[in-house]
């Protein structure tokens, strides 16, 4: 296998050992860096609430530590990019994307005196979609010596992006302020979304309230193995448990999709993601030691706009595109998604216009229709 493989294969598995234990994302952070032989990478959140977080890889937090006591309102690189509606996009970005490489941004303070003095300057950062309320963005950092990040390369940040995004429906979640300081499986407890640890052979080790309140629902448990309950939708989800359980490469690299379920005899809707979990990522003494795999069972529920990244998979929109749609979609006018999404009225109907060509719907209503058929509204 290619050193380049093994590396992208080693930062993928430390992406998903991140899920059930955030503690571990600078490491991941730092074998994403390895991908590109460059300086490290960051992770940085935005909730609803305008509350943030940032993790770094180790060898970033030096710099980290002056941006935030010197830096941090002298980021023109960041404003620029938010301004510009990049990260909004879900595409992926480098510096020649948020304006023209002169003199003014050569010699800005931030890049000469900050950046470069940390062995910085480039980045290639992707926005991703883990929680419709939240916003993150990952983003490698590399030497000003070197070359900008080419589109390959770009194109390598937007798929590590994909998986980081499926790791963080648990991780962001049990990042929480309010379940920082309990135990995982308090934690777990307290979140409202269905979680199941299984082991190497796919029995249930582990289920959390929400999770064991879906069984007799949504799964079935047969000789202590997880079992999609509706006949239709079971055959994805066994082929995707199958597959990630064998663990080749692969498989694991594979981009991340969604498995769809319902409606149950109740009427409701989820999305089921699968994790994989290594054999090192947890202590002798963890909860879910033993754990190979994480099952993440989270609701659709109807009174709220579809989840933007399940509206991008499914119906094959950019992450920018799909969050326009959910809204609008929703029955807001698109000077109010608009506003919920920071972006200007104008980008909002330019993209309404591509989302409706590329789904060849002419009106809000038959957007609307289509989510209720497609994305499980």
């Amino acid at each position: 296998m290619p050193a380049a493989t093994d590396r992208l294969l080693a930062a993928v598995e430390a992406i998903y050992d991140t899920a059930p234990n955030p503690s571990l994302w600078p490491s991941a952070l730092g074998k994403i860096g390895d991908c590109f032989d460059d300086a490290g990478a960051i992770l940085e959140w935005r909730k609803e609430d305008a509350t943030f977080g940032v993790i770094v890889s180790e060898s970033l937090t030096a710099a980290a530590r002056e941006f935030e006591a010197q830096w941090a309102q002298h980021n023109f690189k960041g404003e620029r990019a938010i301004q510009s509606g990049l990260y909004f996009s879900g595409e992926p970005v480098t510096a020649r994307h948020i304006g023209p490489i002169d003199d003014a941004y050569l010699n800005h303070p931030f890049q000469k005196e900050f950046l470069v003095k940390h062995g910085l300057g480039w980045f290639g950062a992707v926005g991703v979609s883990p929680d419709p309320r939240i916003a993150v963005g990952l983003s490698v950092q590399r030497d000003f010596a070197k070359p900008q990040f080419s589109d390959a390369e770009l194109d390598l940040v937007a798929t590590l992006g994909r998986h980081v995004e499926k790791s963080l429906r648990l991780s962001i979640r049990l990042l929480d302020t309010e379940l920082a300081n309990l135990g995982l499986g308090d934690a777990l407890a307290r979140i409202g979304i269905g979680v199941f640890a299984l082991d190497w052979s796919a029995r249930v080790l582990f289920a959390n309230p929400v999770g064991k309140s879906l069984l007799g629902e949504v799964f079935d448990l047969v000789n202590d193995h997880l079992r999609v309950r509706m006949a239709a939708n079971r055959a994805p989800f066994e082929a995707a448990m199958t597959q990630m359980l064998r663990g080749g490469a692969s498989d694991l690299l594979a981009e991340p999709r969604p498995i769809l379920v319902g409606p149950t005899s109740t009427d409701r809707r989820f999305v089921i993601y699968l994790l994989p979990i290594t054999a090192g990522a947890l202590s002798a003494n963890h909860v879910l030691t033993h754990t190979r795999a994480i099952v993440l069972a989270i609701e659709q529920k109807s009174a709220e706009p579809p989840d933007p990244a399940v509206v991008r998979d499914i119906l094959g929109l950019t992450l920018g595109e799909a969050r326009v749609a959910s809204l609008v979609g929703s029955g807001l006018p698109p000077r109010m998604a608009a506003e919920r999404l920071g972006i200007a009225e104008d980008t909002a109907r330019n993209v309404l216009k591509r989302v409706f060509e590329k789904l060849n719907v002419s009106r809000q209503s038959e957007l609307t229709a289509l989510l209720g058929r497609l994305v499980l509204r």
